[in-house]
């Protein structure tokens, strides 16, 4: 009988997935993905196939209930998954968990124990971790011996240096665990492996600046495909502008938020990772489609503002390495945004790039390179896979062969 794996990605109010077949060799083949969206809203699952198209022709509604919690939402998706499978057996969920610390630098098959642990870490990704974890809850409550494997989105950036993760505090913070983490590493890790593919061996070990730019965003310096540095930080807050994140930011403007306007821990948080970013200085929007179609003079601005910080950005990755040799756009931004790419490489020409306009505007899907022939800095815009990384170092935690496997799966 065929085996398959199922990738969570969960958020607030939506569950990504994707579903991958399993073949005889081993080999991960996606048959399906799709969302849950509107949890404790107006909850609807969606599922689309290998060819992107509708499965049913139709989006399929799975509630009503604005009460849905994320075990009934998970429940839908088990029975939608279980009659359509076509005899396949559900091998294991891998998940995306954004924050692993410092104790867990490899994906890891979860227990109570390994759950618990994961916990005191929420704090540090505030947006992401509680909903990582509440989708294994649910889904150990719905298959108690189902394994459950957590794939990190820190784990990619073990690679750098001391000096590239360290703050200048005093050492027992640092002992304490508080440095540089960096994140997006899934996708980082997505990209680096296929780079060869697209740039050739010489130029995709070299000097090469990936930005992933979505709702989140930041960069990270590879060298031999490898993190050198990233624009992230102890928590997802750091660096870029991002849709509701202020990024990078003088610490003392949190201690007079607090000090001189009175403002609480929570207050100040709240402002800090969901009513900043492209929606607080445009007041439009979080979505940078919505941002750039204001005609708005504060969209504008934020606009001008999330390229100059990109720009601020870019060129401390370069330094980092100490040049460029090429830079690739991924993630929701990245890949869609014609005129932010447009921007991006105008204001990195002094590195070398020149931008092929029709190349960029071009309106293709997949992997297209977007300088010049004579371009010194050669420009990409490459898809991410978080889904297939998560897919393939789950499998490898089942078989044994990449990660810390701690006792059994976890039980409800």
């Amino acid at each position: 009988m065929s085996e398959a794996l199922l990738v969570i990605n969960s958020g607030s109010s939506s569950v990504k997935f994707a579903a991958y077949d399993v073949l005889p060799d081993e080999a991960l083949v996606r048959i399906a993905h799709g969302q849950i969206e509107g949890i404790g809203s107006a909850p609807r699952l969606k599922v689309w196939g290998s060819a992107g198209t509708a499965l049913a022709n139709q989006a399929v509604s799975i509630s009503t209930d604005p009460a849905l919690g994320p075990q009934e939402a998970f429940a839908q998706l088990f029975g939608w998954l279980r009659a359509h499978a076509g005899g396949r057996t559900l091998r294991a969920v891998g998940h995306r968990v954004v924050h692993g610390g410092e104790q867990f630098a490899q994906p890891t098959r979860v227990t109570p124990d390994v759950l618990a642990r994961l916990d005191l870490l929420s704090p540090l990704a505030r947006l992401h971790q509680p909903h990582n974890l509440a989708a294994i809850r649910a889904i150990a409550a719905l298959r108690p011996g189902l394994p459950q494997v957590a794939c990190f989105d820190t784990e990619f950036h073990t690679t750098q240096d001391w000096v590239a993760q360290a703050y200048a505090l005093p050492r027992h913070l640092s002992e304490a665990g508080i440095k540089r983490y960096g994140f997006h590493g899934l996708s980082y890790e997505y990209i680096a492996s296929v780079l060869p593919a697209h740039l050739g061996d010489v130029a995709a070990n070299g000097r090469v600046v990936v930005a992933h730019l979505g709702n989140g965003a930041s960069l990270c310096a590879l060298q031999g495909r490898r993190s050198v540095a990233s624009t992230m930080g102890f928590t997802a807050l750091d660096g870029l502008m991002m849709g509701t994140r202020c990024g990078s930011l003088d610490p003392g403007v949190v201690l007079y938020l607090m000090t001189g306007l009175g403002m609480s821990v929570q207050a100040a948080e709240q402002l800090l990772y969901e009513q900043s970013g492209l929606l607080g200085v445009s007041g439009v929007s979080s979505d940078m489609r919505t941002v750039e179609a204001s005609g708005t003079p504060h969209a504008q601005q934020a606009l001008a503002l999330y390229a100059w910080r990109l720009r601020l950005e870019l060129g401390g990755m370069a330094a980092a390495l100490g040049g460029l040799d090429a830079l690739v756009f991924t993630a929701g931004i990245g890949e869609n945004s014609a005129s932010l790419r447009r921007r991006a490489c105008q204001d990195a020409s002094w590195l070398g790039i020149e931008l092929d306009e029709a190349a960029n505007a071009a309106p293709t899907h997949g992997p297209r390179r977007i300088s010049t022939a004579a371009s010194r800095v050669a420009a990409w815009v490459i898809p991410t896979d978080e889904e297939l990384m998560i897919a393939q170092r789950t499998q490898a935690v089942l078989q044994g062969a990449a990660a810390q496997e701690v006792g059994a799966s976890i039980t409800a």
